[in-house]
């Protein structure tokens, strides 16, 4: 995929010397607090951004001002031609439509020319901010899974169970 050029932002393939980025944002227990991971140090992060500069699914969100990466999308390829967006960004950068701005492009992208049927999103229901954006991309609700799944658990050993919103949209129904 070439750099998609947006308004403010441009979207690419990761590489591994984004690690600095990727631990100033990944390194904060607010921007982490409904991933499936906990911060991550240095070391954790230059693996990270090794993995994914090798990874197709993984995008970084840069400004176009000066190359800075504030954030990460996620896009997927699932069964029957369904594609999972997901995204994390650095709280300074949080609040001021960057993730909007390239969330958007990332969908217009995977309808125009990934051929995604339809593309799905999941959010922890206390995560506002993010099934916010989702609604203002006119993704639609589809489901509120009950416990469904869990990534911590508590000092016995017992699973900590969360709730997940289901948002989807087709494109048919993909205005840009």
């Amino acid at each position: 995929m070439e750099p998609m050029i947006l308004e403010r932002v441009y979207i690419r393939r990761f590489r591994k010397e984004d690690w600095k980025d990727l631990y100033d944002y990944l390194s904060d227990p607010e921007v982490v607090k409904f991933e499936p991971y906990d911060i991550f140090f240095e070391e954790e992060a230059k693996e990270e951004a090794s993995k994914r500069a090798q990874h197709k699914s993984f995008y970084a969100v840069c400004l176009k001002e000066n190359d800075k990466l504030i954030g990460n999308l996620y896009l997927d390829q699932s069964e029957l031609d369904t594609w999972e967006l997901g995204y994390v960004f650095n709280r300074k950068y949080q609040g001021q439509g960057y993730a909007i701005e390239s969330t958007r492009a990332l969908v217009d992208y995977a309808f125009t020319e990934l051929g995604a049927r339809r593309i799905i999103a999941m959010c922890n229901p206390d995560n506002h901010a993010s099934w916010k954006l989702l609604e203002k991309l006119h993704m639609r609700r589809e489901g509120h899974l009950k416990q469904n799944i869990y990534f911590k658990q508590d000092a016995m050993g017992n699973p900590l169970w969360l709730d997940t919103y289901l948002y989807g949209i087709l494109k048919s129904e993909w205005k840009n």
